[in-house]
C-alpha cells in the first residue's frame, strides 16, 4: 500500500536515500562520489530546507520510497540557495581542486564533478527560465515503477504549482536516462529549444492533463 503525501523534517534520511539509490541516471550512486551525500545535498536538500511546501513523498509500509520536490521560482531559489543553502554545503562538501595535469580551473576528476555543481546554483538559470519559471524533481525506486506514481507524483506537484499561480514548470534529465525522457514525453513534457543531447530539458505547463 502506497500513498503521497507532503514530506516532512523527519523524511530527510530516507529522501536522502532515494536520491542516492537513483542518483546514477535512475541507478544506485552509492560509491560513485567522495561523498554518497552529495547528489541529494544538491538535488534534495535546499528543496526541502528551501520550500518543504512543495516537497511530497510516496510512502509504502517500507518508510518512504520516492518523492517529487520542486521551487515556483527558480531565479528566486537560486538566491536563496546561494545565500541560505551553500554555507553548509561547502562545509561538508569542500570545492574540489582541478584534476592533477590540467591548469587551475580548467578541469576536474569525475569524482568531484558532481561537488562542483554544488558551487553552481546558477546552472539551474536555463534560457527558458521565464517562461518555465519553475523546476522540479521526482525520483522513485525501481520497486514502485511502473505502478502511475510517477504520474501521480507529476500532477500533485503541478497541482501545488498552479495553485501559487505559477504556469509552467521545467526538469532537466540525464542524457543516458532514455526511461525517464520517454516518461516525460508520455505525460506531455514537450522538450525545450534550448535543450540538448548531453543536457536534455523538458518543460509543461501546469494546468496540463496529465
Amino acid at each position: 500500500m502506497s500513498s503521497i503525501r507532503l514530506a516532512r523534517s523527519d523524511d530527510q534520511a530516507d529522501v536522502y536515500r532515494v536520491c542516492l539509490l537513483t542518483g546514477n541516471a535512475g541507478s544506485d550512486a552509492t560509491g560513485l562520489y567522495r561523498d554518497n551525500t552529495v547528489v541529494a545535498d544538491i538535488y534534495a536538500g535546499p528543496y526541502l530546507a528551501l520550500e518543504p511546501e512543495l516537497s511530497f513523498v510516496v510512502e509504502t509500509d517500507r518508510g518512504v520510497e520516492g518523492y517529487v520536490i520542486a521551487t515556483a521560482d527558480t531565479r528566486r531559489f537560486v538566491e536563496r540557495y546561494r545565500e541560505l543553502w551553500l554555507p553548509g554545503f561547502a562545509t561538508r562538501h569542500p570545492r574540489p581542486a582541478p584534476a592533477s595535469g590540467t591548469e587551475s580551473g580548467t578541469a576536474l576528476s569525475v569524482a568531484d564533478e558532481m561537488t562542483e555543481r554544488g558551487y553552481r546554483p546558477e546552472g539551474m538559470l536555463i534560457d527558458e527560465v521565464d517562461e518555465f519559471p519553475a523546476h522540479l524533481h521526482i525520483n522513485l525506486l525501481p520497486s514502485l515503477q511502473g505502478q502511475g506514481l510517477g504520474r501521480e507524483l507529476i500532477r500533485t506537484i503541478l497541482a501545488a504549482l498552479r495553485e501559487r499561480g505559477v504556469t509552467a514548470v521545467h526538469l532537466g534529465v540525464s542524457p543516458s536516462n532514455s526511461a525517464a525522457s520517454a516518461f516525460y514525453r508520455r505525460l506531455g513534457f514537450t522538450e525545450l529549444a534550448s535543450s540538448t543531447p548531453e543536457h536534455p530539458l523538458f518543460g509543461i505547463r501546469t494546468d496540463a492533463s496529465v
